[in-house]
């Protein structure tokens, strides 16, 4: 059986560095998928479908960044947590395979990653980087003091929406700010359904979560939010002057939403985390339909 030249040279280079892959989440990408989406909705809608292309790899390599660097400094974070809940008890950090220096020393290297993309936007966009990354740093600790983290985690995946609308116009419309706070409520929908997950491990641990917050209500909540999700992608509908075909993907969000109400049914863990992951299909549907107008209507949209 032949060897590739790293088992046999570098075995324990190797290993490490697959321990910082799994720190950064890289082998569990759903969590890429539902930053990027709103990204490219603000993209797209800012660049009415043509958006620039050096912006989109700039936009697309800073999610997965700032993803990554957002993952590694939860985990410092919540490392004398993770062990006691059983989703995380084997992320590296809990587990001892990567050290609390080396998590700093990882989270610094992506951090100056990402100011150097940063550095190749605009000055609005770049003032609103700053916000970004304080919101990025802000999250992993306020779970310990406040009721609602989602809704702070939602501000930081939505942040990129006012970003790209500043990188690509040099302004945040109104509408920007409508995206923004729709990809907010998103973000506060499919974290309440990750959250349930850990609910009882939280409880036990004072940690804090809309999960909790909710209590027995959650699913009732959660389906409130989802309206209020639909109605907000209709005002986005409106206010872009976007067409059938963003329209039907609007309905088609509906009934991935009723599928993901009917898998937290039981509020078993196995299903709220199939809702949880199954989300990142909607941001792909809302994406999709707003591509698909600017595509087939592109007199209208350029007018």
């Amino acid at each position: 059986m032949k060897k590739h030249f790293a088992d046999i040279f570098a075995p324990a280079l190797i290993s490490q560095l697959r321990n910082y892959a799994k720190l950064m989440r890289i082998d569990k990408p759903v969590g890429i998928w539902l930053l990027l989406w709103p990204t490219l909705w603000g993209l797209w809608l800012a660049g009415e479908g043509t958006p620039d292309q050096g912006l989109f790899i700039v936009f697309v390599l800073g999610v997965i960044v700032m993803r990554s660097a957002g993952c590694v400094l939860n985990d410092f974070v919540d490392r004398k947590i993770d062990p006691y809940v059983e989703r995380t008890r084997t992320r590296p950090i809990a587990s001892g395979a990567v050290t609390p220096p080396e998590a700093l020393t990882l989270f610094a290297a992506l951090s100056l990653v990402a100011i150097g993309l940063a550095s190749m936007l605009n000055r609005p966009a770049q003032l609103l980087a700053i916000v970004a990354a304080g919101l990025t740093v802000v999250y992993p600790f306020i779970k310990r003091y406040v009721s609602i983290p989602q809704f702070i985690l939602g501000a930081a995946f939505g942040w990129a929406v006012p970003m790209a609308f500043a990188a690509q116009t040099g302004e945040t419309p109104a509408l920007a700010w409508l995206v923004f706070g729709t990809a907010m409520i998103w973000a506060v929908i499919y974290d309440t359904f990750y959250a349930m997950v850990d609910r009882e491990d939280d409880l036990k641990l004072g940690v804090k979560s809309t999960a909790i917050l909710f209590g027995e209500v959650d699913i009732f909540v959660v389906a409130g939010l989802q309206i209020l999700m639909l109605v907000a992608l209709l005002l986005i509908g409106y206010r872009a002057d976007l067409g059938g075909w963003y329209y039907a993907s609007v309905a088609v969000v509906g009934a991935l939403m009723a599928y993901h109400q009917w898998l937290a049914r039981d509020r078993q863990p196995a299903g709220c985390f199939s809702a949880f992951l199954h989300n990142h299909y909607i941001g792909f549907v809302v994406f999709l339909g707003i591509a698909l107008h600017y595509t087939f209507n592109p007199i209208s949209s350029s007018s």
